[in-house]
């Protein structure tokens, strides 16, 4: 295994780069950090183009397993490389280069899917949060609209805690989306504050997708014209409105109770 100790070696430059999102799309890949998300990219088979280990990594079977198949993909780096390349306070010492999969909404269309279609998302915990909510709810997909943080940024693919590994995320144009849900038989459903019914008040079984907007503007005027229901979830006490990532696990959890 290749032990790197200078963070100007060219390999840790080129890693560096997927710090930014440019220079994550540009490679498409992005880099994975931390000893449970490590291991969930393995288990779940992502394409992972290389494994960093800090000096005093200790050992697990599953990374252990991994450099003994792959030992071309395996790097022993030093704390600065490791802290070049974290962005946590305390870096776990391990962390993985890997490239983005590409997901087609067209396997998504077959058969009664349930969906979450967020738009213009813009807190990196709540897309991370609603994924892994999304994940344990058992949703098939989830689509992300322009203007949504990216899939990619270090604190989405932390608050997945290894999600993003399970779902099919395709990241396209809502309206294109919605105008092709509804020509494949899709309910669509967005939460919206005007003629609105109660939230468990609708339908969501049969093929149906759920639309969450921005926290601070909703679901946007275009996409909402485009959808099929209007929802809102009631607030009993004195809070203003609910955070984005809870609304949509209220949404989700009621579609898959009735699903049921």
């Amino acid at each position: 295994m290749e032990f790197i100790q200078s963070i100007h070696n060219a390999k840790v430059k080129d890693w560096a780069k997927l710090l930014t999102k440019k220079g994550r799309e540009k490679e498409e890949a992005y880099l994975v950090e931390g000893l449970h998300l490590v291991e969930e990219a393995i288990k779940q088979e992502a394409d992972i183009q290389a494994l960093l280990v800090a000096e005093d990594y200790q050992q697990d079977d599953r990374i252990d397993s991994f450099f003994q198949k792959n030992p071309s993909r395996c790097f022993q780096v030093s704390g600065q490389v490791i802290h070049k390349l974290s962005d946590t306070e305390t870096p776990q010492g391990i962390l993985a280069v890997v490239r983005m999969k590409k997901w087609s909404l067209a396997p998504l269309l077959e058969g009664s899917r349930l969906l979450l279609l967020l738009d213009a998302l813009q807190d990196p915990g709540n897309l991370g949060t609603m994924i892994r909510t999304a994940d344990a709810a058992g949703i098939d997909g989830i689509i992300l609209g322009k203007g949504t943080v990216d899939l990619y940024n270090s604190k989405v693919v932390r608050s997945t805690m290894g999600s993003i590994f399970h779902l099919p995320i395709v990241q396209d144009d809502l309206l294109l989306v919605c105008d092709t849900l509804t020509e494949h038989q899709f309910k669509i459903a967005a939460t919206s504050l005007e003629g609105a019914i109660p939230y468990d008040e609708a339908s969501y079984t049969g093929s149906t997708a759920i639309v969450i907007g921005n926290e601070a503007n909703g679901v946007s005027r275009e996409v909402l014209s485009r959808c099929h229901i209007k929802v809102k979830i009631p607030i009993y006490g004195q809070a203003e409105s609910l955070n984005a990532a809870i609304a949509a696990a209220i949404m989700m959890y009621e579609a898959i109770r009735q699903r049921k």
